[in-house]
């Protein structure tokens, strides 16, 4: 088992940015790839960044240039830096973690990000 809990979410004005992070626990060696999903109001869950077990990154085109993903594995962390936010980044930000040589894979309840003035 692997628990998931997000953090970081908040209001935030267009143009600022944000720092959300991803802790997990449990049998966290078993963790494979993580990624960041995000899930607008009216909208279907989509990709926003992922990260490989040894580090390669993608990026929707949504979230290049503005958005950096990245793993600390002494911390057990994930975290998602967006910059130059804007309002249709509006979202409930969900971790996710796929799990090495199985189909299993863990959801957080996510973080609610905002970004209005």
């Amino acid at each position: 088992q692997v628990q998931l809990v997000e953090s970081g979410g908040g209001l935030v004005q267009p143009g600022g940015s944000l720092r959300l992070s991803c802790a997990a626990s449990g049998n966290i060696f078993s963790i494979n790839s993580m990624a960041w999903y995000r899930r607008a109001p009216g909208s279907e869950r989509e990709l926003v960044a992922s990260i490989s077990w040894g580090g390669s990154t993608r990026y929707a085109d949504s979230a290049k240039g503005r958005f950096t993903i990245s793993r600390v594995y002494a911390r057990d962390t994930m975290y998602l830096q967006m910059n130059s936010l804007k309002p249709e980044d509006t979202a409930v930000y969900l971790c996710h973690a796929t799990i090495i040589n199985s189909d299993r894979d863990y959801w957080g309840q996510g973080t609610q990000v905002t970004v209005s003035s």
